[in-house]
């Protein structure tokens, strides 16, 4: 007599696990493509707006802001307006905006600032930094809609 976890491990078909990985391997890929194309774009930011040693790192705040606020729109596009393919979300929402947006710049960028002898001003871009992403987001969730509904027939 077998074991019952033994039995039903030898009952289970082999075939649906390979078939559900496969199936993620586009989603993965758009991800992995979407973050690059982010990740890029913030880099760029980055060196074209250097942050001074001890100063407010606004590359950094501006891209979390901007970022939080194309996501609301785009929350909104795809889930009021547009039916979007499947990857859609995954490669815009996840994988460019995910890579554009960051929260490790964001704790490196305020431990710097603490360490340097700058709390203050890792206090200040802590606090302003989740208020303004918070308040962008808001405000762009409530200005697509408005947008969208004054453009209904």
């Amino acid at each position: 007599m077998t074991a019952p976890e033994a039995e039903s491990l030898r009952a289970r078909p082999r075939t649906q696990r390979p078939a559900a990985w496969r199936a993620q391997v586009p989603v993965v890929a758009v991800v992995a493509l979407g973050g690059a194309i982010g990740a890029t774009g913030r880099y760029a930011l980055s060196l074209w707006w250097p942050t001074r040693p001890g100063g407010f790192p606004w590359a950094t705040f501006v891209t979390n802001v901007v970022g939080c606020a194309v996501i609301g729109v785009f929350m909104v596009v795809i889930t009021d307006v547009w039916a979007a393919h499947r990857l859609v979300r995954p490669f815009f929402g996840t994988g460019v905006l995910g890579g554009f947006t960051t929260f490790s710049t964001y704790a490196v960028d305020i431990q710097k600032l603490v360490d340097a002898g700058h709390p203050r001003t890792g206090l200040a871009y802590l606090a302003a930094t989740l208020l303004a992403a918070l308040t962008a987001v808001w405000l762009a969730v409530a200005a697509a809609r408005r947008v969208l509904k004054w453009r209904q027939p």
